[in-house]
């Protein structure tokens, strides 16, 4: 065998000797590269008889000298002709058999026969089957032989095996995924589940998949770094198209292939040095600065759809093992572990922040967890590792760290929230005057969060390649680039608007500037929601400055803020998102804002110019913010009205909103009244009762004077709320029935089953003909006796005064307000502006119809005394009202100042002084002042009706000596008057305006000699001359 040419050029000389020297050889013989590295296994091997198993004993050297002699020509050596590939492939496989010392040269010639079954694969694939492939491209059986060979070989003897066979397969892969991405059958790159299912489908690449995974099990239990390593170094030079690779293996060794990546991964960052870390990031090529982090970075991304909590774990791991003091290996672990070196432990949290920042996946993963770790015992030995960095690489790290903040798809309002509150000063009460003990972890934090503010200004000012842009612009137009940390942040404005109004020394300051990158960030929406959450949240006028300096430093930018800030708040007013404490600080806010323009009209500042848009801004929503004046809650009601009563009307309102706005205020009113007597009843400080009902009547002023609708309504709802019987105790009246009698207390009386009350009850119900013979008097039901009355308690006479004082006080403040209808101003300031005559006849016709609704328009004539029997149920019905409301007579003498809107309520004049006279007439008492109410209230009605120049002065005066008479001279006085007004009637045309008085008067002088009037008068003074003495001056014509 020896003696054969070939064998004793493979024997004699080098490869390339024998190529050169051998003249011998045909070109059927040229030396393949899997022959030349037959060659030089067989020259640089023990003898070959030594290396043969017992199965290449019983061949003869002959045999084997032919086998090795076709495998490198490629010819028979029997039959003199060329092998095809099928059998020169098996010529190769039996090679592989007999002589292992070849494995290297056989290897290399399977990598032809693996492509050329790809290629013959794919082909079909192409074809979609319709073509038979050849006999060259039939080596499936082949590929199986080869497989059964190498995985026997590996599994008895994997430490001689594994690492060839491994390296080999995992670069063939390599070159086979590379060559064949561009094939109209494969798929894109990005298509992992799909590339995976066509190679695995293939049986050479499935077979080569199939001995990777036999050796990387072989190799994990003794040396799985080498195994690892050919890994990464073919995903660096053939990724993406080996990804596929990447994700089979990984799947099926996640925990290994996760922790050995991110080994070899940090043993390659530090031979090639950590201060180039942060050029990644700046732009600069990963394959020649760091080239296995850009594959470890792939593998991890990969094996994170299905592994993502292995990877958690192992980062994690891997930061706190490199923080931990070095301890001495364990007999399991490896010599090469890297937790033994201290360089490669020092390299660790730079690799892991470069890792991070080439994977947000990978950072999303363990950025929420990694915060949670970061306790004080941590931040110390992170700073001991930190500070022994050069002065350069801390600078790229730290650069590093907030470029992975800024892009943080998840968890920024944590990762801010533990850098503000680390940054943030010590306090002096706690700490006192000595440095904090962890100063260096509080200034390194400080100094990281300025870095990120600053980053983040450049990132929002510089999302458009440098170009201006208007926040108001569109997206379409001019496309800006996403800050993940800010995106993340926009859902937490309120938390951060909370946080920023603690004011503690400096974080307020961070914070601030943050809320106003995010508003600059996010547009009008963002910076729309920050105003209002400031707004809403600030509790004092040094939190509210907050929210006017954001305004400052946004309005460069952004137009219509302020307003754009209102409607979200009413818009939040209207789908309840807010509590009542929120509501209310919200209303006082705006108050606040809106008062202030007074205060700094003078300095003319920005402040000034803030609380005008302000108040222009609330103007513009008044009928939203009106119905709170009803709010259930007081706090809420009552910061309302210091709004409304401060904020400018608009300009124009539809007549809805009006009314809607006067009936609020209306029944606000009321009840700030009624708030301010249950204070005073338990005691507590009216204060704030008492600045309720001060705003309210401030604001029925100002809306009386905004237009006529609104005094219309305003002075018709506050009589009518006067006479309700929800109000009624308010002014010292009783609540009444339909007839005008104080409703009966059922504990009063028992019921003894009288069926007349159930008929009564039913009569009632039909129409009410007054003056009929279907008019029914309830005075009470046979066999219990009269209606009881109410058994109710007195109010306090005081507060009933103080209410019926601030009632009139808000009328006449309606109805004498500067410039309205053309109500001229008196010429002497001091004297009080007059009672305009169309509010006042407002008020007469609503008390007429809220007293007697059955009266008339027309009806202002008076008829004869004895006339008056005809309408006798009605004219009780108004005495009644008289006495269940006293209020009534003060709401009279109103009407009386405003001339001539008594006529008006000529009906119901003449209804009560027909009671009146009835009464007298019918009294057997000695004097008038036995029956005190009658007393007065003749006196009432008849300085009413003076006041409103229905009666000269001459009888106007006839009330003042009333309570010196006996009831039958009262009378006479009585229908003296009676027969006046029946003789002049109350008409309003009688009256003629005063431009001096600026008030219509009425001239007594055309009307008839009211001589026959007063004789019965000079009569009663000539009588009771020693008690009327001194008023006998008042009754001379």
């Amino acid at each position: 065998m020896l003696n054969d040419p070939a064998m004793s050029v493979v024997c004699d000389g080098g490869p390339l000797k024998a190529m050169q020297s051998s003249h011998s050889l045909t070109a059927q013989t040229t030396l393949s590269p899997s022959q030349l590295e037959l060659f030089r296994a067989i020259r640089t091997k023990e003898p070959l008889a030594k290396t043969l198993t017992r199965k290449t004993l019983l061949k003869s050297a002959q045999e084997l000298s032919q086998e090795i002699k076709s495998f490198i020509s490629g010819v028979d050596a029997v039959h003199g002709r060329k092998l095809s590939v099928r059998e020169h492939a098996r010529c190769a496989v039996r090679l592989l058999r007999s002589v292992p010392a070849c494995r290297e040269a056989v290897l290399e010639h399977l990598r032809g026969v693996y492509d050329e079954h790809v290629s013959a694969f794919l082909v079909n694939l192409e074809t979609e089957g319709s073509s038979t492939s050849g006999g060259s491209s039939n080596l499936e059986d082949i590929i199986q032989e080869v497989h059964v060979v190498l995985s026997e070989f590996i599994r008895l003897n994997p430490r001689a095996w594994a690492p060839l066979v491994s390296t080999w397969a995992v670069d063939l892969l390599g070159q086979l995924s590379s060559k064949h991405a561009g094939r109209r059958v494969a798929p894109h790159s990005a298509s992992l589940n799909e590339l995976l299912q066509l190679w695995m489908s293939c049986a050479a690449t499935r077979s080569l998949m199939e001995a990777y995974s036999q050796c990387l099990a072989a190799m994990l239990a003794w040396c799985p770094d080498a195994c690892v390593d050919a890994l990464l170094d073919t995903s660096v030079q053939h990724s993406p198209h080996f990804d596929w690779v990447v994700a089979h293996i990984g799947s099926a060794f996640p925990g290994t292939i996760i922790s050995r990546v991110l080994a070899c991964g940090l043993k390659d960052f530090c031979s090639h040095g950590a201060k180039d870390q942060g050029l990644l990031m700046m732009g600069m090529d990963k394959g020649n600065r760091i080239p296995k982090i850009g594959s470890v970075v792939g593998i991890l991304g990969h094996l994170a759809a299905h592994h993502s909590e292995s990877i958690r774990k192992e980062l994690l791991r891997m930061f706190q093992e490199s923080l931990s003091p070095s301890s001495p290996l364990s007999p399991t672990s490896s010599s090469t572990s890297w937790e033994s070196s201290p360089q490669l432990r020092r390299s660790a949290v730079p690799f892991l922040l470069q890792l991070a920042a080439m994977s947000p996946n990978l950072f999303g993963a363990v950025s929420a967890e990694l915060v949670e770790q970061l306790r004080p015992s941590i931040l110390l030995q992170l700073q001991a590792l930190l500070q022994g960095l050069p002065k350069e690489e801390l600078e790229n790290m730290l650069g590093l760290a907030v470029h992975l903040i800024s892009q943080s798809p998840t968890g920024g309002a944590r990762v801010l929230k533990f850098l503000a509150d680390t940054a943030t000063p010590a306090s002096v009460i706690i700490s006192g005057p000595t440095p904090s003990p962890h100063e260096g972890v509080r200034e390194g934090c400080d100094r990281l969060l300025q870095m990120l503010l600053l980053h983040l200004h450049k990132l929002v000012f510089n999302r458009s390649d440098g170009a201006e842009v208007s926040p108001h612009s569109s997206a379409s137009s001019q496309p800006q680039r996403v800050i993940p940390f800010l995106e993340e942040l926009r859902s937490h404005v309120a938390q951060l608007c909370a946080e920023t109004l603690r004011l503690e020394r400096k974080r307020h300051l961070w914070l601030h500037q943050l809320l106003c990158l995010l508003a600059v960030y996010g547009g009008p929406s963002v910076a729309t929601e920050t105003l209002c959450q400031l707004l809403t949240q600030a509790r004092n006028p040094e939190e509210l400055a907050l929210a006017w300096q954001l305004h400052t430093t946004l309005s460069s930018c952004m137009a219509g803020l302020i307003p754009a800030a209102v409607a979200h708040s009413v818009a939040q007013i209207h789908t309840h998102t807010l509590g009542p404490r929120q509501l209310k600080q919200l209303l006082l806010n705006l108050s606040i804002a809106i008062q202030s323009q007074d205060e700094d009209r003078k300095g003319g500042g920005a402040q000034s110019s803030m609380a005008v848009q302000v108040g222009s801004a609330v103007s513009g929503h008044l009928h939203d913010f009106c119905p709170l004046l009803l709010h259930s809650d007081a706090d809420v009601s009552h910061a309302t009205a210091r709004l409304l009563s401060c904020s400018p009307l608009p300009r124009t309102s539809s007549p809805a909103h009006l009314l809607l706005l006067s009936r609020a205020a209306v029944t606000h009113f009321f009840m700030a009244l009624r708030k301010r007597v249950e204070a005073g009843n338990v005691g507590r400080d009216g204060g704030q009762a008492g600045e309720a009902v001060n705003c309210s009547v401030l604001i029925l002023s100002r809306f009386a004077a905004y237009s006529p609708l609104t005094l219309k309504a305003i002075l018709q709802q506050l009589a009518e709320g006067a006479l309700h019987k929800g109000n009624a105790d308010l002014f010292g009246g009783q609540v009444a029935d339909m007839s005008g009698a104080p409703v009966t207390n059922p504990s009063l009386s028992s019921d003894r089953g009288a069926s007349l009350l159930d008929i009564n009850c039913r009569f009632s119900t039909s129409v009410n003909f007054s003056g009929s013979v279907w008019s029914v008097f309830h005075a009470g039901v046979i066999g219990k006796g009269l209606k009881h009355r109410t058994a109710s308690q007195h109010p306090d006479p005081a507060g009933v005064i103080w209410n019926i004082q601030t009632l009139l006080e808000v009328i006449v403040q309606c109805c004498t307000s500067s410039g309205l209808n053309g109500t001229p101003s008196p010429s002497d300031p001091d004297e009080p502006l007059p009672i305009n005559a169309e509010a006042a006849k407002v008020i007469a016709v609503t008390l007429v119809e809220s007293v007697c609704p059955d009266v008339a328009n027309g009806e202002l004539s008076w008829p004869p005394e004895e006339h008056a029997r005809t309408t006798v149920e009605r004219d009780i019905h108004i005495r009644r009202c008289f006495e269940a409301h006293p209020v009534l007579f003060p709401l009279l003498q109103v009407v009386a100042a405003g001339r001539p809107a008594l006529c008006y309520c000529s009906a119901v004049l003449r209804g009560l002084m027909a009671t009146l006279l009835a009464h007298w007439e019918a009294s057997r008492e000695a004097s008038s002042t036995d029956s005190p109410w009658h007393l007065q209230a003749s006196c009432l009605l008849v300085s009413c009706m003076g006041e409103g120049q229905l009666l000269p002065p001459v009888l106007a005066n006839v009330h003042e000596a009333f309570p010196h008479l006996n009831p039958f001279e009262v009378r006479l006085l009585l229908l003296a008057v009676w027969e006046y007004v029946r003789g002049n009637g109350p008409l309003p045309q009688k009256f003629v305006f005063s431009s001096e008085k600026g008030m219509f008067c009425r001239d007594f002088s055309r009307d008839g000699d009211v001589a026959r009037y007063v004789a019965p008068i000079h009569s009663v003074l000539h009588k009771n001359i020693d008690r009327l003495g001194h008023l006998c001056w008042r009754f001379q014509l």
